[in-house]
């Protein structure tokens, strides 16, 4: 499902009013009657009392019609307007227009006392408040509305976006409505999937309110949910070099468990031959733990790191290998880092970069921008700030345009991770990932990754579904871990342990919660 921005929706308006001749009083009636389907569905409305806050823009006007809507089936609304009624405009003048000859109580909220009784006995609120156009702080009467909203212990629908967060980021204005149900409209916002935003909508339903598919499904729309991709058929004459044959170039004095959890990780998600290139010193501890793992010791520095001494012998390995990841727990040893910039250099195979490996290519994008073959790169935000020489804090904030300039312009594959991981393309789509849980912010999970998404290009998906599957398939391994076990006290090698079950559910079905919470937001 496509993903829009606040500009890209207010554009589609445009076009649906402009040039296929649908009046905003359309749109605004398709609105609001979707968020009163929803309203009844989950909690009634004959007998039932609402209390509907409505803003002075076009959300108030959709929550106008929620009001009336709710009259006529048998319900009591009480609309208390936040903003001045002469400020309504167009199609949310026109439902004004029509609320005050109908016999609905409307009453203007200047100080929240006056109203506090009447939210504590309604039996549902209706948040319709700012919607997306929300682009300042949450202040005065405002915030003491949402802070009610927030203590009344009722039931609470958001129209479009709960009223505090931000359309197009996710970030909360100062304070935000937690609604149980939000319906948006058109197409969800940004800031509907990205968190802290995103938890904030509790189940997140959608409607078109009758746009054509030309509008909601337009190429033109960068961003979309990351959809089901079918694994592919593993062939009865499939062996291990069918699947796939990974160098992992990875593991120094100190970090056993990442070079051991990426190129297991291949394994336990389907790779056929995984050869790990790590210290010599290490090797014997680490085949106690992989002995399924080929490994290929190499020099290493007095630090215990990988000796620039051995760039040409891993090229060579390289140069035989179907892809290559570099990074996992390799050290930020001086002369570590300068060997992983000359491999990435000269390495001619798809090439998956994580951890150290980015660190090293930091303030060098001439290396990635040169590279003839493709480049995935998985960094958390301290790495992606690091990459792209902005703030956690602004990454945090734009996350999705940065991430479309840093793809375009190191000329790679992304995966931003964290809750709900981004994926970008070199031409600057992303993706949003909804598989995954808290319980895998743990160390090695990373690492988990990188050989999961080598996995998937060894079991012969083009590399940008193997990318998006391998970021799926992680999530999935972590969401079934935690089904299991709770996502307190989740570890790497629980993520690693359930990849293959993952797969399995894959191929097989999807347990019906998990199916219904990835499928992203339900359509009304």
């Amino acid at each position: 499902m496509k993903i829009s921005s606040v500009g890209e929706m207010r554009a589609m308006d445009r076009q649906a009013i402009e040039k296929f001749g649908i009046s905003e009083e359309i749109l605004m009636e398709n609105a609001g009657r979707a968020a009163f389907e929803i309203l009844s569905g989950e909690w009634g409305v004959a007998g039932r009392r609402y209390v509907l806050f409505c803003g002075a823009g076009n959300n108030g006007g959709d929550g106008l019609v929620v009001a009336r809507h709710i009259l006529a089936g048998g319900g009591t609304s009480r609309i208390f307007l936040v903003g001045d009624p002469e400020r309504f405009r167009g199609a949310a003048k026109t439902n004004w227009e029509i609320i005050v000859r109908l016999p609905i109580e409307v009453k203007r909220v200047k100080e929240i006392a006056a109203v506090r009784s009447a939210v504590l006995h309604a039996d549902g609120i209706v948040d319709a408040l700012f919607g997306t156009g929300l682009d300042r702080e949450v202040d005065g009467v405002y915030r003491e509305v949402i802070d009610l909203i927030n203590a009344a212990g009722r039931p609470v629908l958001s129209l479009d976006i709960p009223s505090g967060v931000c359309g197009d980021t996710g970030e909360i204005l100062g304070m935000a409505v937690r609604a149980d149900h939000t319906v948006t409209f058109g197409l969800p916002k940004i800031g509907n999937l990205l968190y802290p935003g995103c938890g904030l909508c509790g189940r997140l339903h959608v409607t078109h309110i009758s746009f054509p598919p030309s509008l909601y499904d337009d190429e033109a729309i960068p961003v979309e949910t990351n959809g089901f991709i079918p694994l592919p058929p593993r062939e009865p004459t499939a062996h291990k070099g069918s699947m796939g044959d990974v160098l992992f170039i990875a593991g120094a004095a100190g970090y056993f468990g990442a070079p051991y959890f990426s190129a297991m990780s291949f394994l336990k998600a389907g790779g056929g031959y995984a050869r790990l290139a790590a210290p010599w010193s290490m090797t014997p501890f680490l085949a106690t733990r992989g002995s399924e793992i080929v490994f290929v010791p190499q020099a290493e520095t007095t630090e215990g790191s990988l000796s620039l001494k051995n760039r040409d012998a891993l090229l060579a390995l390289a140069g035989r290998a179907d892809m290559v990841v570099i990074g996992p727990g390799l050290s930020l040893a001086e002369e570590t880092q300068a060997l992983i910039r000359e491999l990435a250099a000269g390495i001619d195979k798809p090439l998956l970069v994580d951890g150290d490996g980015i660190t090293a290519l930091t303030g060098r994008p001439e290396i990635l921008r040169g590279r003839r073959m493709p480049t995935i790169l998985t960094p958390h935000l301290g790495e992606m700030s690091r990459l792209t020489g902005k703030s956690v804090t602004e990454i945090e904030k734009r996350r999705i345009p940065i991430l479309r300039e840093a793809c375009t312009d190191l000329k790679a594959w992304i995966v931003l991770k964290g809750p709900h991981s981004l994926i970008g393309t070199p031409e600057g789509r992303v993706f949003i990932n909804l598989s995954g849980n808290p319980g895998m912010a743990t160390a090695g999970a990373g690492d988990v990754l990188t050989g999961t998404i080598a996995a998937m290009s060894g079991l012969g998906l083009p590399l940008e579904e193997a990318v998006r599957k391998g970021v799926f398939l992680h999530g999935l391994a972590g969401d079934l871990a935690a089904a299991d076990k709770g996502e307190d006290g989740i570890t790497a090698q629980d993520i690693l342990n359930y990849l293959p079950y993952a797969l399995k559910q894959d191929r097989e079905g999807l347990d019906e919660t998990l199916a219904e919470r990835y499928k992203g937001p339900a359509m009304v």
